[in-house]
């Protein structure tokens, strides 16, 4: 027994604050969200709405105890998956389509001559269906349904090709 005890004293109990509460984690994190998503879509009124949506999704899902970080990335998972449905609406793509054509919506910088030289002679090497699907694909920005049009084919055709078309490129040796 402790000597406090012995004398007849209780020991005092100290409540200890609780750390926050994921709910509470996330609703801090949700201005970053709407900043995120504004960006994305470009008006205050889309935004916010699409930002309760990741809200409503995202938070009764949440677990207890979760690090800020580990909170933050699934609302922004959340996010991205409900700008994706958002986009497929409003455009009229399936999400997988529209993926695709926003990966390809990257802007570049003016190929360098060196770049330009080394893909040529990698297409030289490859079979005539594998550069055509490359070059509609990579060159000319075709997407995949517009490259299975092209080529009398199906989509799940070309994305077999595609790969196929890939790899053997990537085992190309380029002369220097």
């Amino acid at each position: 027994m402790r000597p406090e005890e012995q004398a007849g004293e209780q020991a005092e109990v100290v409540q200890l604050p609780a750390g926050p509460r994921a709910a509470d984690i996330a609703l801090d994190e949700l201005e970053l969200v709407y900043a995120f998503i504004y960006a994305r879509v470009g008006n205050r009124a889309d935004a916010e709405d699409l930002t309760q949506q990741v809200a409503m999704k995202a938070i009764p899902r949440l677990r207890q105890g979760s690090p800020v970080s580990a909170i933050r990335g699934y609302l922004f998972a959340t996010a991205r998956s409900v700008l994706g449905a958002f986009w497929s609406t409003r455009l009229g793509l399936s999400e997988a389509e529209l993926r695709e054509d926003l990966a390809l919506a990257v802007p570049t910088s003016p190929p360098s001559e060196e770049g330009v030289d080394t893909v040529q002679k990698i297409l030289a090497q490859l079979s005539d269906n594998y550069r055509r699907v490359l070059e509609l694909r990579f060159l000319h920005g075709y997407s995949l349904k517009e490259v299975a049009a092209e080529m009398h084919s199906t989509v799940g055709a070309i994305k077999v090709m595609q790969l196929r078309a890939l790899r053997a490129a990537a085992k190309v040796r380029v002369p220097e």
